[in-house]
Formats: structure tokens, C-alpha cells, sequence
């Protein structure tokens, strides 16, 4: 803990939480602020860093967003929330709006810290009429390729889901993950 703060006060870091708001409850019904102390953000630096390209950035993506919310569970009852909708219990919840919602603040937080180097974050987007699902959006800046980074699929703390937008338009879902779920 010594070295990150020594590593803090030579970057001339940030010594003050930044404060955001995320949602749960299905629909965004409960907002609750949180809080991200420095020493969170340089473990996302640090994931976010091990990407030389595109494709391993997505991969350091999925893994950084666990870790927000994993931060985020520890101040929120979302650590309760359960992949899909269909195993949840307790306050805590969270359906596809929520996800999406979540997931997009924290990579547009990602963004505006300088930490992603090959994408930047969109809005959040739906596929389907009657059955809708959400997820956050990224566009990788070189090719212009759009992809979906979907933390709804899997348990609490798990990787999100990163995906081009046309195998997540087209309704593909994670290895494992039961045709019920949208």
C-alpha cells in the first residue's frame, strides 16, 4: 500500500474519491453514489495497460469492469445480483437497463481518465421489440467496429461480455448461457 501511494504522490494523482452514480432494482429504480478512491483506478490502469492492441484491450475491458463493480459492490448491495434475470434475490438486482447503465458510466469514467487507448464508449443500445436487451457500447477507433460489453449474462463480479454488435444483434450469448435468457 506504501508503493501505491508513493506511486500516487509521484504521478501527482488525484488524492480526493471520484463520485458516481450507479442504478439497480430492474429499470434503474434505486440510484445510489459511490465513491473510487486512487488506488482503484491504478489497478484498472494497470489491467487496462497489458493491452498493446485492440483485441487485448477488449479483453482488458471485460476484466476492468468486473473489478468497478466489484468496488461497487462493496458499498451497494449489487453484489447480490446473479447472471440474467432469472436466479436473483434480495435487494440488489439488476436486469439489462441497470447493466447497461453501469457498465456504460463506468467506461465512459475509464474514458475521460485517459485509461483506453483503442476504443472509445457509446451510448448504451437495445436489440429486440418485445424481448429487449441492453448493453454498453464501444467503437474501436481504427476500424470503426462496434461492440458490445455485456456484464448481464454472469454471476456478480464476473468479466463482462465483449462482442462485435452484429453476433449480439443476432442474439448470440456467452458459452453455457440457457436459451431462456434474452
Amino acid at each position: 500500500m506504501l508503493a501505491v501511494a508513493l506511486l500516487l504522490a509521484a504521478a501527482g494523482a488525484r488524492a480526493e474519491p471520484v463520485a458516481l452514480t450507479i442504478c439497480y432494482e430492474y429499470g434503474c429504480k434505486v440510484q445510489a453514489k459511490i465513491n473510487f478512491d486512487e488506488v482503484v483506478f491504478v489497478k484498472v490502469g494497470e489491467m487496462l495497460r497489458t493491452a498493446d492492441d485492440a483485441v487485448s484491450e477488449r479483453y482488458a475491458i471485460a476484466a476492468a469492469v468486473a473489478r468497478l463493480y466489484v468496488e461497487a459492490g462493496k458499498q451497494t448491495p449489487i453484489w447480490r445480483d446473479r447472471g440474467g434475470d432469472t436466479n436473483d434475490e434480495g435487494e440488489g438486482s439488476m436486469d439489462c437497463i441497470d447493466h447497461a447503465a453501469n457498465t456504460t458510466t463506468f467506461l465512459k469514467l475509464m474514458e475521460a481518465r485517459g485509461l483506453l487507448r483503442f476504443h472509445s464508449v457509446g451510448e448504451p443500445v437495445k436489440r429486440g421489440i418485445f424481448a429487449e436487451h441492453w448493453a454498453a457500447q464501444i467503437v474501436e477507433q481504427k476500424s470503426r467496429a462496434v461492440y458490445t460489453v455485456d456484464s448481464w449474462f454472469y454471476d456478480f463480479g464476473m468479466p463482462a461480455i465483449v462482442m462485435s454488435i452484429f453476433d449480439w444483434r443476432a442474439g448470440r450469448r456467452p458459452p453455457g448461457i440457457m436459451a431462456g435468457f434474452r
